[in-house]
C-alpha cells in the first residue's frame, strides 16, 4: 500500500503573491494559516469578494503597482514609491505624470526597444547560420556523389 498523499501547502505570502494581492490587506484567517494547492486553485477559479475587491481597488503589491504604471520595481524605488498603492492612487499618478514616472517609463520603453533589436539581430544570425549549414550540407552531398 502506498501512504496517503499529504496535500501540498504554501505560506500565506506565497498564496497572496499567486493571487496578485497584498498579504497585509488579506483577512486575518488567511494570513495566519497555510493554503493548500486545492484551496489556491479554488481561490483562483472562484475568488471570494475580498480577493475581487483587493484586485480591483488595492492596495496592490509592488509588482502590480509597477506593472500598472509601466515601470520596474526598481523604478518605483527610484521614484520614492515605497508603500503599496491603491488603484485610485495609481490612476492619480498616471493622470499627473510626475517627472520620475515619465523618466522611468521612457527608460522602460528604451529597454523594450533594445530587447526587440537584440532579438531581431539574434534571429537574423540564426537564419544566416542555418542557411550556411544547409549550403555546407548540400556541398558535402554533391561532393560525395
Amino acid at each position: 500500500m502506498t501512504p496517503a498523499k499529504t496535500p501540498q501547502t504554501m505560506k500565506p505570502a506565497t498564496a497572496a503573491k499567486k493571487l496578485g494581492v497584498l498579504l497585509d490587506a488579506t483577512p486575518a484567517d488567511f494570513q495566519q494559516g497555510t493554503v493548500s494547492r486545492t484551496q489556491l486553485d479554488e481561490l483562483l477559479a472562484t475568488p471570494p469578494e475580498w480577493v475581487v475587491q483587493l484586485r480591483l481597488n488595492g492596495p496592490h503589491p509592488r509588482q502590480i503597482v509597477a506593472s500598472k504604471l509601466g515601470v520596474t520595481i526598481s523604478g518605483l524605488a527610484r521614484g520614492g514609491v515605497t508603500e503599496p498603492l491603491t488603484t485610485a492612487e495609481i490612476q492619480e499618478l498616471l493622470a499627473n505624470r510626475p517627472e520620475w514616472l515619465v523618466r522611468e517609463r521612457a527608460t522602460q520603453a528604451e529597454v523594450r526597444r533594445e530587447a526587440a533589436r537584440v532579438k531581431q539581430l539574434n534571429e537574423e544570425k540564426a537564419r544566416k547560420a542555418a542557411h550556411l549549414a544547409r549550403q555546407e550540407s548540400q556541398r558535402a552531398a554533391a561532393a560525395s556523389n
